[in-house]
This record gives C-alpha cells, sequence and structure tokens, in this order.
C-alpha cells in the first residue's frame, strides 16, 4: 500500500471509531431505485425532485410560452389592478415576440395574447367573484345579538 493509501485507511478509520459514519441519513435503507432499468436522465430527475423545481424548466422554450399563455388566466386572477394585469400580459408578449425574432426549438405555433381579451376575462372574473362573495353574506344570517343584562338596582354598600 502506497503512502497516501494508508493515510486515508487511517482517517477512515479514526472517523469509525469516532462514530462519524453511525445513524447517517439512508443507513440501512435500500438504495433508492435499485433493480429499475437504468435512465440517463436520473441525476435530472433526482435534482427536481429533491430542489422542489417544476418539470416546465426542461420544456423548450416555445413550450413554456405556450403553457404561459394557458395559464395566463390564473396568473392574472389575483392581481389588483388593472394596470398591472395590462402589465403581465405585456411582458409575456414581449417573450414571446422576444422568441418568434430568433426561434429555436421545435416549431410550434406561438401568438402574442391579445391583451384587451385578458382584461375583459379579468374583470368578468372579478365581477363574478364579487358576485359569489355578496350571494354567500347574504345566505349568512346576521349573529344574533347578546341578550341585554338587568341591571341590579342595589349596591353591595346598602345591605
Amino acid at each position: 500500500m502506497t503512502s497516501w493509501e494508508a493515510a486515508v485507511e487511517a482517517q477512515i478509520r479514526s472517523a469509525q471509531e469516532r462514530g462519524e459514519f453511525d445513524n447517517l441519513p439512508g443507513a440501512g435503507k435500500p438504495i433508492p431505485g435499485r433493480g429499475l432499468p437504468y435512465d440517463e436522465s436520473w441525476w435530472i430527475k433526482s435534482f427536481l425532485e429533491r430542489e422542489a423545481l417544476p418539470s416546465d424548466l426542461l420544456l423548450p422554450t416555445p413550450l413554456q410560452l405556450r403553457r404561459r399563455v394557458e395559464q395566463l388566466p390564473d396568473e392574472v386572477r389575483d392581481l389588483p389592478t388593472e394596470e398591472s394585469v395590462r402589465s403581465y400580459a405585456a411582458d409575456l408578449n414581449a417573450d414571446i415576440v422576444a422568441w418568434l425574432r430568433t426561434p429555436t426549438g421545435p416549431r410550434v405555433a406561438v401568438r402574442p395574447v391579445k391583451v384587451e381579451d385578458v382584461v375583459h376575462r379579468w374583470r368578468a372574473d372579478r365581477e363574478r367573484a364579487a358576485a359569489e362573495r355578496v350571494a354567500a353574506a347574504a345566505a349568512v344570517p346576521p349573529p344574533a345579538a347578546p341578550p341585554a343584562r338587568r341591571r341590579r338596582s342595589w349596591r353591595w354598600w346598602r345591605r
């Protein structure tokens, strides 16, 4: 054994004696994925799972843009003002136009969104939500007032 191998073995042996290898995470558990066929992208999948990242990051740009267009009504639903909705839609359109100028990836049809349609749908969703809140408030009866307490006419020092 060479001198550096002996030094490494000595360090491992001393760490074992100190108990640094005891109670490691995963000790006594089977190796995950054992028995499954080999997957070339196993490390990407484990990274996405470990870091809790959405798998949309792996999609090519045009598919990411299409997904953003599909999710646009849900994204703008909670925005407070019409100006913020217009700004969000304009940013999405800017990304789409930038991709259309220099397309990369698969050829997928992606068109800019119509900002006025997005704003109109946002208004309709807000009005519907407000009407539902009003209907729910009208359905719940107001809380009953507590019974009035009868005042005593005598005082403790007048006994």
